[in-house]
């Protein structure tokens, strides 16, 4: 199947693709495309516009400030994965996220902006206590996912970069999916005394110590979910 008719656009900065996104009333912004093409191919989405961020070179990068990892929105997966900066709980779960061509091509932002609920940089995002810096201010992590693919962003602000805090104690990312690079049945981030766990609700959560309580979905039952969560938070709490 092909896409519904929409209008492309290619900015060249952040200004000329948020006036886009103002301009444009249903307009959706294409970071990688490997979550956003295909529900336009199916017809799942039918934005009127797409705004392709791919052009503006400002939103790619890897740096280090003030103590923190700081990545471009626009940053590939793969480069993030394989770079000498990377916390090394990041670079364990992107081994995670599909397989190589799909990290070459999908973004840092485009997936956490996407908020998949099983998905692994949402969940490790969490654990961090990561902070998303958007066109116009600064989200923290457990204010950002708020439902299945729903963030805080309004529909014309654009996540910049993301700030990853250096973490302080043991980190450690499980995951259990039906096959490599399948979406998570359950996964676990851990940085210092934060778990966050993702695949069991809406959004990823984090672990107060107590029982979790999934919700089933097309990977797997309810009580299936809970088994693996307690077993993967076992394993976690005793990294």
């Amino acid at each position: 199947m092909k896409p519904a008719p929409f209008e492309y656009f290619r900015p060249t900065s952040v200004e000329e693709a948020v006036a886009l996104l103002a301009e444009h009333e249903d307009a959706k912004p294409l970071a990688g495309g490997q979550s956003l093409v295909p529900m336009l191919n199916f017809r799942l989405a039918r934005p009127a516009a797409l705004v392709d961020l791919g052009g503006i070179d400002e939103l790619a990068g890897i740096r280090v400030d003030d103590g923190a990892l700081v990545v471009g929105a626009m940053t590939r997966q793969w480069d993030l994965e394989h770079s000498p900066e990377a916390l090394p709980l990041l670079r364990e779960a992107l081994a995670h996220v599909g397989h190589t061509a799909t990290r070459c091509r999908g973004t840092v932002g485009g997936s956490l902006v996407h908020a998949d609920p099983t998905a692994e940089l949402p969940v490790c995002a969490l654990a961090l206590g990561a902070e998303l810096v958007t066109s116009r201010r600064r989200i923290p992590a457990e204010e950002f996912f708020l439902s299945v693919f729903t963030t805080a962003l309004d529909p014309d602000e654009l996540l910049v970069e993301i700030r990853f805090p250096t973490p302080v104690g043991p980190t450690a990312f499980l995951e259990h999916s039906h096959r490599h690079g399948d979406f998570a049945v359950v996964c676990v981030a851990r940085s210092g005394e934060r778990i966050a766990v993702g695949g069991v609700g809406p959004t990823p959560v984090l672990w107060d110590g107590g029982a979790i309580d999934p919700v089933g979905d097309l990977f797997a039952p309810a009580g299936y979910k809970r088994d693996v969560a307690r077993a993967l938070l076992e394993q976690a709490a005793a990294a």
